[in-house]
């Protein structure tokens, strides 16, 4: 106990966090390739398409007045860090994806970002309550470098999987590795499994 109070983490802390992680103050910066913009270029718009009754597309301007939502949930990174109590706001993806109109049969949804990045979701783990298309974060606008103006957030799953600088979401009937998984990341990416690599 001395020894936790020594680390500035809690007892509690300590639970919340999943096999191999540590406990981070601060949000640290990590994606592939550069911060592509410093705000959404003209012509920015959101996508939901493929396995849907109806195609959903949306200019910032008309995201920003769908009905927004607010999250505290902790998220952990593959690197090894964890951060508590972390507050968004955004749309709730599986309302929204309810409207449009799931089509039966439909398995996973890949998360297409900027830069060509993509991230593999099972449909199933898009249905919890904590599940977001963020565009606010502890208050205020999310940055550009941790993903604004949207991310996907995915609280159950390694944090890669909550793809920075959202710009569409394809429903499936198949799996289909996004960028990290290709390159040997684990394809369930369960921080409580510790799933980190394929291997």
């Amino acid at each position: 106990m001395a020894f936790l109070r020594s680390r500035g983490i809690s007892e509690e802390e300590r639970r919340r966090l999943p096999p191999g992680q540590h406990l981070v103050r601060d949000f640290p910066v990590l994606h592939a390739g550069s911060v592509p913009y410093r705000e959404a270029p003209p012509g920015w718009d959101f996508r939901i398409w493929g396995g849907v009754q109806e195609e959903g597309r949306w200019s910032l301007e008309e995201f920003r007045a769908l009905p927004t939502v607010s999250v505290t949930t902790d998220i952990h990174c593959v690197t090894s860090w964890s951060k508590l109590d972390t507050l968004w706001e955004g749309v709730a993806l599986w309302p929204l994806l309810e409207q449009l109109g799931v089509t039966p049969g439909m398995t996973h949804a890949v998360a297409h970002s900027e830069e060509g990045y993509t991230a593999n979701v099972p449909l199933e783990r898009l249905k919890a309550d904590d599940v977001l298309l963020a565009y606010r974060f502890d208050g205020a606008e999310l940055e550009p470098q941790h993903g604004g103006p949207l991310r996907l957030l995915v609280p159950s799953l390694y944090f890669w999987k909550s793809a920075k600088w959202l710009r569409g979401l394809e429903l499936l009937d198949h799996d289909a590795p996004g960028f990290w998984e290709r390159l040997g990341y684990s394809n369930s990416a369960d921080p409580w499994k510790e799933e980190r690599y394929a291997f």
